[in-house]
């Protein structure tokens, strides 16, 4: 026994050995432009216990040094993360652009233009959020929502670390709660319908109790599926549940009564130009958005014409389904309102649209090869947002794989109401957000080689974002609407929605559009439900700019492939299009043009096939 003990000791220490070998290597190794990047991605991600859980690496290792432990969100913390930023910057440019060719050329621009807008942000008096809790994001969701969904707990020592970070969660309300009053001190404060949906949210969490909280009610299962005795199994359950009535229900309660002060002075306007300085950030979040140097009055001009563009297409649609003429907005409301497209609000209903999307998957992998060379190694799960979520949860979304793949990539539908997602919008949104949508695009950028660690953790929203749109418009070339009528005019309705987002985030943000105004033109022409609307026109309020990414980004890339088609002639190939755009990774839209472009030149000087 002691012999076996030994040997287990001393291939342990030889993995530890050889781990440190390697990170080692690989942070003091003579350095290119890539392995520079590693260093920086090593220095700025030790800055960040959440990053280095999310990446999913060292956890749990004996390596893991940060699992009990939450992030600094104090401003001196920021400040630090600022120098990072900037000495990176500065760093770079001993390493190029001048004699790099191919990925490392590829890898400078990206991460010269990323380093830069890390900068931009940061010294920017107002934060890229600018409200840091809000109805959708803020310490008081995303808190939660990291601690249920990234924590793993697959040990003892895994759950013991769990509880601890519940208690910096407490530290981390406190830290978030004294920059909320500086930003006030400025005049930087929410809207009141901002505060509203803040505190409801907040009220939620905490109304029930500690033990009622789902940092208590998500831990005991998770539990059950590890090797404990039952007296361990209560003990953490039991501790879990004093640190969040000790430390987080106080820092809820404490926030409160902030928000519920800020309440009394509130207005009702919507836009960021209510702030000091608002403008100046706008114009900043655009072309951090975008990646481009488009304005918000052009911005806002591209909508109008897309919204005119696919409302003809739409009623084109409804006129080959034998629609009733009418009205725009009482044509979709009544394909809408049709009882075979709508499921029932109840248990059965919900995991019937569950069967249907996981349906979706199986038909789309039956012809993903003949569209793209490289398909995602990575799994794709489909399942709903948390029950304690979905009432501030945007509708869908997708959060991808870990590095490591011990988690798999997660398409997550809000299930809260099936009537804001009749069955003829559902195949929309599983193309977007999952395949050929951001499954495959984030996917794909984690198996990019040979490249620094933040090409395939990093995508600007443009990009990403642009290209889970034009999946939507790529599924119909597929043929996937070729009998489904309804569903094509589902798609034109998802592309008439990001097409409103360009005029309405506009709208509030430079137009000095109020909040109902931008309710009412969303409703005059998606067809989707004034609940729903409501959801997505405050969301822009709460992210000024990011929904602006989407059109822009789509338009991009549908104009890289014609000009690529133009250029090649019977050359072009869509699966190599394809395979040049998500296998380089995420990157600013400006870089991607730089890249189609000489693919373009590469494949015009490439011999014909024999």
């Amino acid at each position: 026994m002691r012999l076996l003990v030994k040997i287990l000791l001393g291939l342990v220490a030889l993995v530890v050995v050889a781990v440190l070998g390697v990170v080692t290597w690989f942070y003091w190794a003579p350095v290119g432009v890539n392995n520079y990047a590693n260093r920086v991605a090593i220095d700025m991600a030790f800055q960040s216990p959440q990053a280095l859980t999310q990446l999913g690496v060292v956890d749990n290792t004996l390596l893991d040094f940060h699992s009990a432990k939450l992030d600094d969100y104090t401003k001196a913390g920021d400040d630090r993360m600022l120098a990072l930023a900037k000495n990176a910057r500065a760093g770079l440019d001993r390493y190029g652009p001048k004699g790099l060719k191919g990925q490392e050329a590829l890898s400078w621009s990206i991460l010269a233009a990323t380093f830069d807008d890390m900068v931009r942000s940061a010294e920017s008096p107002i934060a890229q959020a600018p409200y840091r809790i809000n109805q959708i994001s803020g310490v008081t969701i995303d808190g939660p929502a990291f601690l249920t969904d990234m924590h793993q707990i697959v040990s003892k020592a895994s759950a013991e670390k769990y509880v601890k970070r519940i208690v910096e969660f407490g530290r981390v309300l406190g830290e978030v709660k004294a920059r909320v009053e500086a930003d006030r001190a400025v005049g930087i404060t929410p809207p009141d319908f901002i505060i509203d949906k803040a505190l409801a949210g907040m009220h939620a969490f905490i109304d029930g109790g500690a033990a009622n909280t789902v940092l208590v009610t998500t831990f005991a299962p998770k539990l059950d599926a590890i090797k404990l005795g039952d007296a361990d199994k209560a003990k953490l359950v039991a501790d879990a549940t004093a640190a969040v009535d000790a430390h987080v229900i106080p820092g809820y309660e404490a926030l409160i009564v902030l928000f519920e002060d800020m309440r009394k002075t509130a207005t009702h306007d919507a836009g960021i130009w209510r702030v000091p300085g608002g403008e100046q950030f706008y114009a900043g979040r655009l072309r951090a958005e975008t990646t481009t140097d488009l304005t918000a009055d052009e911005i806002h001009e591209i909508g109008l014409a897309e919204a005119a563009r696919i409302e003809a297409e739409m009623t084109a649609v409804m006129d080959r389904m034998g629609v009733a003429p009418g009205e725009f907005m009482a044509r979709v409301d009544s394909v809408m309102k049709d009882p075979a497209q709508l499921y029932p609000n109840t248990d059965a209903g919900r995991e019937e649209m569950l069967t249907y999307l996981r349906g979706l998957k199986a038909g789309f992998d039956a012809k993903s090869k003949d569209w793209f060379q490289s398909l995602p190694k990575q799994a794709l799960e489909i399942v709903r947002v948390p029950e304690y979520a979905q009432d501030s949860s945007a509708g869908g979304y997708y959060n991808p794989p870990s590095l490591d793949g011990s988690r798999p990539g997660r398409f997550y539908i809000n299930l809260r109401n099936t009537a804001d997602y009749p069955k003829f919008t559902l195949a929309t949104l599983f193309y977007h957000e999952a395949e050929p949508g951001h499954h495959f695009q984030l996917s794909a950028a984690q198996n990019v080689k040979d490249v620094p660690i933040q090409r395939q953790v990093i995508s600007p929203a443009a990009f990403s974002e642009g290209w889970g749109l034009y999946a939507e418009k790529l599924a119909k070339e597929m043929g996937f609407y070729e009998t489904d009528l309804a569903g094509d005019l589902g798609r034109l309705q998802s592309e008439m929605f990001r097409a409103t987002r360009l005029v309405v985030d506009t709208g509030m943000h430079a137009e000095r559009w109020s909040r109902e105004q931008a309710i009412d033109y969303m409703r005059s022409k998606t067809g989707m439900t004034e609940e729903e609307i409501t959801r997505e026109v405050e969301r822009y309020v709460a992210w000024p700019g990011q929904a602006c990414a989407y059109k822009i980004g789509e338009l991009t890339i549908l104009r890289l492939r014609e000009h690529a088609k133009s250029e090649l002639g019977d050359k072009f190939d869509i699966r190599a299009f394809h395979e040049e755009v998500l296998m380089n990774g995420g990157m600013p839209l400006n870089v991607l043009e730089q890249v189609i472009d000489q693919w373009i030149a590469d494949g015009k000087s490439a011999a014909p096939p024999a």
